[in-house]
């Protein structure tokens, strides 16, 4: 079974989603949780599951030692040997030269349909916008912010009625289903980057539910 590193900065709720998954069978181990900060609800969630994890604590860098930063991040995750670096809700952007160390190993979850609306503040963005669908994307890093080869998306229509807290709210449930769906296919052996896209191969029979790409079974 491939170990992965879970990288986070909060409450961990991704993290949760996808130890569930492991649960009920996703073919995967966590071998391990990395954080830039110390106070994360994530780690105390990895303890209890008796997953080991480390601190690599942003603060402690000056703006101008941020490749010392990027150095012991990697540290750390050298040490648990990892097939698959997975961000889940990690608020820090990565040097170049550290996603180039890690290229095609690296997954993030994004609160939008990329290439629409990276960065930060998305659901705020979007309604004001007047977008009619909103969504999330896993996708492969590269060394533009949001930008790397998409691997899954899931769509929410946006309510006459939303606020930024209700959209939020719908789009974090499809974060918690595709970022596993994602996951068992990298851990399938069914992603195949070539250039900035992702060749999935799927199972054009399964039907998990409408606005979903690739199709994908759970």
């Amino acid at each position: 079974m491939q170990n992965i590193v879970v990288l986070i900065s909060g409450r961990g709720s991704n993290l949760r989603a996808i130890l569930e998954a492991i649960d009920v069978g996703l073919p995967l181990r966590i071998a391990g949780v990395i954080s830039d900060k110390p106070t994360a609800a994530g780690i105390e969630l990895a303890h209890r599951y008796g997953i080991a994890s480390r601190v690599v604590d942003h603060g402690a860098y000056p703006p101008d030692e941020r490749a010392g930063f990027h150095d012991a991040l990697a540290s750390a995750i050298d040490e648990f040997d990892p097939a698959l670096i997975v961000l889940a809700g990690f608020m820090r952007i990565l040097s170049a030269a550290f996603v180039a160390r890690y290229k095609g190993r690296m997954m993030n979850i994004h609160p939008s349909l990329l290439p629409a609306f990276p960065g930060l503040h998305t659901h705020r963005r979007a309604l004001e916008a007047g977008v009619k669908f909103h969504g999330c994307t896993v996708h492969f890093v590269s060394e533009t912010l949001d930008s790397g080869p998409i691997i899954v998306q899931a769509v929410v229509t946006v309510r006459d009625d939303d606020t930024e807290a209700s959209l939020a709210c719908r789009v974090l449930e499809q974060e918690h289903r595709i970022y596993p769906l994602a996951l068992r296919l990298f851990a399938e052996n069914r992603l195949r980057i070539t250039g900035n896209r992702v060749r999935v191969a799927v199972d054009e029979a399964a039907t998990p539910g409408p606005l979903t790409s690739p199709k994908l079974t759970t």
